[in-house]
């Protein structure tokens, strides 16, 4: 019996309440029987990247985001833009991939939650970042699911039922991605 797969959420926004982790959210509690999200709480306990620092002994939390990576079938990133590009402390934990090789091969796609007109710049990096990590791009995966106001409940959850859709249908095409030995409807 194949191991179920296991989708890590790496959102690039530190706010609680931001639409980036309201999509990342949502894409936990749509996920179909058989498939485990893990949403990344690390994001602002790593340090600032140094190359020296990217040896043994890793700095705890750098230890901690690479189990994660290196545990995980499938990645899905949803990121805000900042100031034309992706934040620095998402950028940071990017960096942070580089040098491992947890990321290498393994499906990757992302979400874009900006409003129509905004969030290219953000994607843009993140491919080049990704591309220089070794991850597989899963460009049917990579959507614009742009966070209508008042769409958000109270545990930080979509509730619109059109973007909750949209959010299984980028799941299932990355948990397709990673093969057919894993379980799961990719259609």
């Amino acid at each position: 019996m194949p191991t179920p797969p296991v989708v890590l959420l790496l959102s690039g926004s530190l706010r609680t309440g931001s639409s980036n982790n309201a999509v990342l959210r949502t894409v936990g509690s749509v996920a179909p029987a058989g498939v485990r999200t893990v949403l990344y709480g690390g994001l602002a306990s790593l340090p600032h990247f140094n190359p020296d620092d990217d040896r043994d002994p890793l700095p705890p939390p750098v230890v901690e985001l690479r189990a994660a990576l290196a545990e995980a079938t499938a990645i899905l990133v949803c990121s805000p833009e900042y100031a034309g590009t992706l934040p620095g402390s998402f950028k940071n934990l990017l960096d942070w991939t580089v040098g491992g090789a947890e990321i290498c091969d393994k499906p990757v796609a992302w979400v874009n939650a900006a409003a129509p007109g905004r969030g290219a710049g953000a994607e843009a990096t993140l491919r080049t970042v990704l591309t220089y990590t070794g991850a597989h791009v899963v460009d049917s995966a990579c959507s614009r699911v742009p966070v209508s106001p008042g769409t958000v409940d109270d545990n930080g959850v979509i509730t619109d039922p059109a973007t909750r859709a949209q959010l299984l249908t980028v799941l299932e095409r990355l948990v397709a991605a990673a093969g057919p030995d894993v379980p799961g409807d990719a259609t």
